[in-house]
């Protein structure tokens, strides 16, 4: 895999904790995303709704427009982390991307992108299973690019054991990404410095993509944070 260099930032020395660590919530269950696609399921299958799109549409924009300045080649091996109702999966395939893998650990939402998939007509060119990222199947892995929206924000809420399972899913995505894989977070819920703190551990911080900015009371933010990662040798 090839692509233009990026700028390259240190990450910063371990510390404790971040602050910034969640309340648990039902957002962090595995039986509400199971519920929730189950819904969505029924729905696509009534009226023909595809669902929500994480972030937006032009959160998928972004995150392609930084494949196409990166001349990230076609054929690289992408996995969508959370792929929900594979849109963001659709969304690549139609830019031209021909080697893409979905995975979500809900049936429901597995079997909802199936039949997005088919109406689009791509049916056969993506693939999709059903996997928990935190226990991936031994052939999860040698991605070149891995991409998250969302999975480890809802792994931050979950009510058992959030500390050790963000740990976990730093140590999948270990397993799953090529040496010099790129990891691109998109993350509503942590900063640019504690996703910084959170990935630390085999990973090499490389540039953060613009997001949508709000003012509130003198001060300016981004409601969302948005970082590209690359695996250590």
């Amino acid at each position: 895999m090839s692509g233009e260099a990026v700028p390259q930032t240190e990450l910063p020395p371990a510390q404790c904790e971040p602050e910034g660590s969640f309340a648990a919530s039902r957002l962090g269950t595995r039986e509400y995303w199971d519920d929730a696609y189950k819904r969505e399921l029924q729905t696509f299958q009534e009226c023909g709704d595809y669902g929500e799109v994480w972030f937006g549409e032009e959160s998928m924009s972004r995150l392609i427009r930084w494949l196409t300045k990166q001349k990230i080649p076609l054929d690289s091996s992408i996995l969508d982390i959370g792929t929900g109702n594979g849109m963001f999966l659709i969304e690549l395939a139609k830019s031209g991307y021909i080697n893409l893998t979905g995975i979500d650990y809900c049936p429901a939402a597995i079997e909802l992108a199936k039949q997005i998939l088919e109406k689009e007509g791509f049916s056969l060119s993506i693939r999709l299973q059903v996997e928990d990222f935190l226990r991936p199947s031994s052939d999860l892995s040698g991605f070149d690019i891995g991409f998250d929206k969302g999975t480890f924000d809802a792994v931050s809420l979950d009510p058992e054991n959030a500390v050790e399972k963000r740990e976990q899913f730093v140590t999948c995505l270990k397993h799953v990404l090529k040496p010099e894989g790129f990891f691109i977070i998109t993350s509503c819920n942590w900063t640019k410095e504690e996703l910084l703190h959170h990935f630390r551990e085999g990973f090499e911080f490389l540039e953060e993509l613009p997001s949508p900015k709000f003012s509130f009371g003198g001060r300016t933010g981004s409601s969302v944070t948005v970082l590209v990662f690359k695996k250590k040798s």
